[in-house]
């Protein structure tokens, strides 16, 4: 049987980053939330496992294969991955697209691992895969796999930008850089400051006192889209998860289409909606 579903781009409404632990991973606190930028998958069962649609893939395969691993069956299942999320942006499309293969393929098995297990799984996969395995906006710790469910106000709207002629670096560039920067100092304090901040938060508008994103100095080139937006009536932006893209919130979808109109040349836009 053939299974469909959407899969929704995120932003990080808040990321304070600390030092890296023993393992290399950094330790963060984060706010993710999902906005309607999504791609669209179709899985079956089939004699063994292809995904079809994006050849970059790596992180559909990855999940498929351990999920089969750890039920102890073969691979087979076919993906089709009609791609709209932008790779590489920070916004979460590799990790998104790995959760919604883990959870479509899941209900496929005799015997489906519980869900325990497969957030194990999906933890082994990258930090953000997690967050997508269940619905809502959710405070991440950890290296991501600690979440915490969040209310969060949802009558706004988000326009992304991602920089042309921005190539980012990677990952794992941006946050030697972060290290090399010494952005880790603070971090109890902005922790804090951010915890204290979701206490408080109880309209879009209140989403101006999260700290800033802590690898949007490291994350060079998008700082400059970040003041355009400010300037042009979002009551927030910031660099989502490593960048490039950035985000701004506005109250009103239209003034956030007249900003989108305005940047059009210097960046890839999506006007979207906050999604549970």
């Amino acid at each position: 049987m053939k299974s469909t579903a959407p899969v929704a781009a995120k932003i990080n409404l808040a990321l304070v980053v600390g030092e890296p632990r023993a393992d290399g991973r950094h330790e963060v606190v984060t706010v993710l939330q999902r906005v309607d930028i999504c791609d669209r998958m179709e899985l079956e069962p089939a004699p063994s496992l292809q995904v079809d649609g994006f050849r970059e893939d790596t992180l559909v395969r990855a999940a498929l294969t351990a999920l089969a691993d750890a039920a102890g069956r073969p691979a087979a299942w076919r993906v089709r991955l009609r791609k709209r999320i932008p790779v590489a942006a920070g916004l979460g499309g590799g990790s998104a697209d790995a959760a919604t293969a883990l959870t479509l393929a899941n209900a496929t098995l005799p015997e489906p691992l519980d869900e325990k297990r497969l957030h194990e799984l999906a933890t082994s996969l990258g930090a953000d895969v997690p967050f997508f395995l269940t619905p809502g906006p959710k405070l991440a710790e950890g290296t991501g796999e600690r979440l915490s469910r969040l209310e969060l106000p949802q009558d706004y709207w988000v326009l992304v930008a991602l920089p042309r002629r921005t190539r980012k670096e990677g990952t794992g560039a941006v946050y030697r850089r972060f290290d090399e920067l010494g952005g880790a100092v603070g971090f109890t304090e902005r922790k804090a400051a951010l915890i204290d901040a979701l206490a408080a938060c109880r309209r879009p508008r209140d989403f101006a006192a999260f700290p800033p994103n802590d690898l949007a100095l490291a994350a060079d080139g998008s700082a400059p889209l970040v003041t355009e937006l400010r300037a042009r009536g979002a009551f927030r932006a910031d660099v989502t998860g490593s960048g490039p893209a950035v985000y701004g919130l506005f109250h009103r979808r239209e003034h956030a289409v007249a900003a989108a109109r305005r940047l059009r040349l210097r960046a890839r836009v999506w006007v979207a909606a906050p999604v549970w």
